[in-house]
């Protein structure tokens, strides 16, 4: 005869869900220093084919990962913020490191407008692939639309240097006032300190002097939540660009009002 066991003596689950095979388990997550490197994310490096037939293979896939019953407030969002990672591998898997940004929402001092946030983006399978597809086109078209400015602002390859110390100060007001002007909420200065960096190495610096000069220019003068004056933009892209190039930009802007109209456009 087998005695009976009781709830207090059933063996421990042995498990644990951060070994299953979870996509969040399985794909590597981006680092800083993978995200502070523009190769990772420069459209050029990383083609992206997009027609309706992946389009509906990506919204089966995420719609895979939405639990039938999500946890809300009362369970602290927890079904939720365990969708958006399995999402957010899937879609780095599938794609590459550059769609890293795909939620990267304004209130996070992002450019994302089509995925708010976990709580609030994580609703109905159909419902929560709509907004991960709109997101991740989103956030390719923004990667398109900063490398096409990164291209048109680039100092000529044969520019002396106060004329580079012209160019990078003036790009780098454009750069800054786009982050601004783009609705990022708090943390914007964490997207202007990125794109900055994005930027000198685009033109060929070093990744680490070019996060360097960017967070020796900005020293803590531009706050979350503070739309910085006129001013003070253009004094930290001054001291970028001299510290960049060693040289003071050229300050004869009629000798250049041909390019003060062209970067004004952007």
């Amino acid at each position: 005869m087998v005695d009976h066991i009781g709830p207090e003596e059933w063996p421990a689950l042995t498990y644990n869900r951060d070994t299953l095979p979870f996509p969040d388990n399985l794909v590597p997550r981006i680092t800083y220093e993978g995200i502070r490197d523009w190769d990772e994310f420069d459209p050029a490096r990383h083609p992206f084919v997009w027609d309706e037939d992946e389009e509906e293979y990506l919204r089966s896939l995420v719609r895979e990962w939405v639990p039938p019953v999500l946890s809300g407030l009362a369970g602290g969002w927890q079904g939720e913020s365990w969708c958006e990672s399995q999402v957010d591998a899937v879609l780095r898997e599938r794609y590459g490191a550059w769609a890293w940004g795909w939620n990267w929402s304004y209130i996070d001092g992002g450019p994302i407008g089509s995925w708010v946030s976990r709580s609030s983006s994580v609703t109905t399978p159909d419902e929560t692939a709509e907004r991960v597809v709109a997101a991740l086109l989103e956030w390719r078209a923004w990667l398109e639309r900063t490398a096409r400015h990164f291209a048109e602002l680039a100092p000529p390859p044969d520019a002396s240097p106060e004329d580079r110390s012209w160019h990078l100060e003036r790009a780098c007001v454009r750069l800054v006032t786009r982050t601004v002007d783009s609705g990022a909420e708090n943390g914007w200065r964490g997207q202007t300190s990125i794109v900055l960096s994005w930027f000198l190495t685009s033109t060929g610096m070093d990744r680490a002097n070019a996060e360097q000069a960017v967070e020796r220019a900005i020293g803590g003068r531009f706050k979350s939540w503070v739309v910085p004056e006129r001013p003070l933009i253009e004094s930290v892209c001054e001291d970028l660009a001299v510290g960049v190039t060693g040289h003071t930009p050229y300050q004869e802007h009629r000798a250049r009002a041909a390019l003060e109209e062209l970067h004004d456009r952007y």
